[in-house]
């Protein structure tokens, strides 16, 4: 994926035919080191496509799936009240949640040195 966005970047840029060393540079800028295969399979496959036409037929495709939300519920039907009969318990998370964080500041004032040292 980080192959094609750089590949997006370079034709944003203005390169219409980004080469391997553009894609290269673009990924290095970000400290990725490159992988000249999968640059090569990026390179491959949009060989003498339009950036645009790929993104539109790709939106398409994208529209085609089903959602993955949740099925919608019935006409009519009423809907389910769920009472939490434990609240005692989730207070007693945030307790220990904060308890938690500061153990984690202690931890970082035991550095060994202030901030205006």
């Amino acid at each position: 994926m980080r192959y094609l966005a750089a590949y997006l970047l370079c034709t944003l840029g203005g390169k219409t035919n980004p080469t391997a060393e553009d894609i290269e540079k673009v990924l290095s800028s970000v400290g990725i080191d490159a992988d000249k295969q999968r640059i090569k399979l990026v390179l491959e496959k949009l060989k003498g496509k339009n950036v645009e036409e790929v993104i539109a037929q790709g939106s398409k495709k994208l529209a085609a799936l089903p959602a993955a939300g949740p099925a919608a519920p019935a006409a009519g039907a009423t809907p389910t009240v769920v009472k939490d009969d434990k609240p005692a318990a989730k207070e007693e998370a945030k307790k220990e949640e904060k308890k938690g964080k500061d153990k984690e500041e202690e931890e970082d004032d035991d550095m060994g040195f202030g901030l205006f040292d």
